[in-house]
């Protein structure tokens, strides 16, 4: 569960937003002095409960923790990293202001309750020790385990990190600026792309972070950053980090955030709105760990008894949906499963059709293709045939189908707006799969100690086609072609590869006994006798209807995957991951390379597919629904107005599925339904356990006049901003 931030430190929005603000003066002539004046303080001693709560520790407080003072500066830093984006929402400045004040003193009161409550814990030698350390910083560093706990780390790094962010933008736009020709072509990516593990820092090994800022003046070299020195933007010179930093620094003088006249603006660390952005990773981690603390013995109530409480909410959630799931209703629930939303019981349907979720490989027809399929709707338009079209329009379809040849569509992860291509130094066929050498998100596949595993996605399928880098750093790119045949041997050696073994697709029979296989293309499929498209006998309207089912290509499956258990699992992953998850992932990576369909690569597990009539094309509809019957792992090869689909059978809901008994001592593996089951009620749970809890330290010790004091008029000219 992800902890909450109370103040981000994060300063690089600030520095983005500077740029815009041009417009409006967030700081008076008398500049200098008046950031420093206080605008509120706070003091929670001065409140019976705080009696209650800490009884015999008024004098340890006043002496050790005493009042906090927020002073403007920190409302102005405040407002540049978090507030302005309200004001461009429509927001008023007074509003905004307003609500930062608040959220400061908040934040301030929050900070004095954990300071006392980890302090008290840990017993009363520690009050001593912290009065005795002298700087605020070596205060708080002591209340998190001291300059080498992970605490520490994780908030020096959070900065170090933000600061980069910050100067990367700046150099990012002056390397735009001299590569006119720099690309802007996007492709979606799978989840977690470039993201770092929470709480991650890189440990130096010897007490410190391996981590630096890079300004490009003395001792903040890109030598002396240490990893970041991977991070650094391609075509980074000294120059050009040294101006990019400088506009970072001027854009913190024109705010008055750093003193131009008395500070050395070459030595970042030593500023002082950068200390206090340190002192804030400091206070948040505080926070943060009181909240640890705290939630730990709530916790332990949701897993006592044998996991009494999850499986009565188990329990509640299966006997709810078997009184209120019917088919109709049914059709919505499922559009909205997600790890933290979960279906336990599926009901019967009319037809005997299942419910399921695919994943859709779009083959698309080439402009000429459309501009042809274009005439063949004009051509062969009859009004007898209950879709619109002759026998005739599908044979002809079917001609130009068989000419559909695709690429590979990654090239915007090679020269587009982000490069996320890299050549690998693995070995083909071992270690990745395909044409060439060249895979993607290096720092996903290869830096895995840093950051996430990318979700769903194998990762080793290499780009379909040759490379080249030029010295430019621009990629000239040659695709390998793929008719539809060609795409389903990918398909079958690339799951081959990803389970490490071979024959692990099956073709079969389809409804007209005809089976393809890659040895043996089906041309059956284009059989052109009269009348071969339509049913045998017309509909009440004395209409031709078209037979779907000859237009369906291939049929075949990958594994048995079709039990509940296995459904109930499908998503773990790493080393524990089933076959059926690293099918999934083979065949989602699969999509990201060639189709066109790109609204399927948003969806959770492909998209929905109901038991009954659908918004698809017939053609999709009644072959992805074919492939639900036969089972998960299932697919199907169909033709349509818009090309090849390739149909995988990611998750069917079946009436078995609610035979599963949850075996809770799952809940601790990754993955598992167990896990994902009870972290979604533990993210709720605590998130109102921690809301309450907070709510509730607010409302005791946050008392305007009492043990909050504001002055308004010092701020005054921050809320008129709305009548300038």
């Amino acid at each position: 569960m992800r902890k909450k931030t109370l103040i981000s430190g994060a300063i690089a929005a600030s520095i983005t937003l500077a740029a815009t603000l041009g417009g409006c003066s967030l700081v008076s002539t008398n500049s200098s002095a008046d950031m420093e004046q206080v605008i509120a303080t706070v003091d929670i001693s001065k409140t019976a409960d705080f009696d209650k709560e800490f009884s015999g520790y008024k004098s340890q407080f006043d002496e050790v923790v005493g009042e906090t003072k927020v002073i403007k500066r920190e409302l102005v830093s405040y407002f540049l990293n978090v507030g302005y984006s309200y004001v461009q929402n429509g927001y008023s400045y007074s509003d905004v202001f307003n609500m930062l004040v608040d959220t400061l003193v908040n934040n301030a009161v929050l900070t004095q309750y954990s300071t006392m409550y980890l302090l008290k814990g840990m017993g009363d030698s520690a009050f001593q020790e912290f009065k005795n350390l002298e700087t605020t910083t070596a205060k708080y560093e002591y209340l998190l385990g001291g300059k080498d706990s992970d605490d520490v780390k994780i908030a020096e790094y959070t900065l170090y990190s933000s600061l980069n962010s910050a100067i990367d933008a700046q150099e990012k736009a002056l390397l735009d600026d001299d590569k006119s020709d720099a690309g802007s072509d996007t492709r979606a990516t799978p989840d977690n792309v470039d993201t770092e593990k929470e709480d991650y820092y890189p440990d130096d090994g010897k007490g410190g972070i391996d981590y630096n800022v890079y300004t490009g003046y003395e001792n903040y070299l890109l030598g002396d950053s240490g990893i970041y020195a991977k991070d650094a933007l391609e075509g980074s010179t000294r120059a050009t980090r040294i101006r990019a930093y400088n506009k970072f620094i001027s854009s913190l003088i024109s705010y008055n955030l750093v003193d131009a006249k008395e500070e050395d603006l070459r030595d970042i660390s030593s500023l002082e709105y950068i200390q206090n952005e340190y002192i804030n990773q400091l206070k948040s981690r505080i926070i943060n760990k009181y909240y640890d603390t705290y939630e730990d013995d709530q916790e332990a109530a949701l897993v006592n008894e044998n996991y009494k409480y999850v499986q009565s909410v188990y329990d509640d959630l299966k006997k709810w949906q078997q009184n209120n799931f019917k088919e109709d209703t049914f059709s919505t629930s499922i559009s909205e499963m997600s790890d933290s939303s979960f279906i336990l019981y599926a009901p019967e349907t009319d037809n005997g059709n299942k419910f399921g979720f695919v994943y859709n490989i779009l083959l698309p027809f080439s402009a000429s293709q459309s501009a042809q399929l274009t005439k063949l709707h004009s051509d062969y338009a009859d009004e007898d045939v209950e879709s619109g079209y002759s026998n005739e329009y599908y044979v002809a379809r079917n001609n130009v189908l068989k000419q559909i040849q695709t690429t590979d569509q990654r090239t915007a992860w090679f020269n587009g707006e982000t490069e996320y291509a890299f050549k690998t130094d693995g070995k083909k066929g071992v270690d990745h799969y395909g044409a060439s050498d060249w895979l993607f998100f290096e720092n996903n596949i290869k830096a895995t100690e840093r950051y996430e595993s990318l979700s769903k996605y194998d990762g080793r399928y290499s780009y379909n086609g040759t490379v080249e880098k030029k010295d430019d750093g621009k990629y000239v790119l040659f695709a390998n072609k793929l008719s539809i045949d060609g795409m389903l041997s990918e398909f079958s050696n690339y799951i081959d590869f990803v389970l490490g073994t071979s024959g692990n697709v099956s073709f079969v029979s389809d409804e007209n006994g005809l089976t393809y296989s890659l040895a043996n293309h089906n041309d059956a499929y284009y059989n052109e006798s009269d009348n071969y498209f339509y049913k045998a006998t017309k509909n009440d309207d004395d209409k031709y209807e078209i037979d779907y089912s000859k237009l369906v290509y291939a049929v075949g499956k990958v594994g048995d995957f079709d039990n509940a258990e296995n459904r109930q699992n499908l998503l773990v992953n790493g080393k524990n991951a089933s076959d059926q998850y690293k099918v999934l992932s083979a065949v989602n990576e699969l999509q990201y390379a060639y189709t066109t369909d790109t609204g399927v690569l948003s969806q959770y597990l492909g998209y929905t597919v109901e038991a009954g009539d659908t918004s698809y094309i017939k053609e999709f509809e009644y072959a992805a629904q074919l492939a639900i019957g036969k089972g998960a792992g299932s697919f199907a090869v169909c033709a349509g107005d818009y090309g090849w689909h390739l149909i995988y059978v990611t998750y069917v809901f079946d009436v078995d599925a609610a035979q599963y008994t949850p075996d809770w001592t799952n809940i601790d593996k990754e993955g598992t339904f167990e896990n994902l089951f009870y972290e979604s009620i533990k993210d709720t749970a605590m998130q109102d356990v921690s809301s309450v809890r907070r709510n509730w330290i607010v409302n005791k010790f946050s008392k305007e006049d009492e043990t909050v004091v504001k002055y308004q008029n010092r701020y005054q000219d921050l809320l008129d901003l709305d009548n300038d």
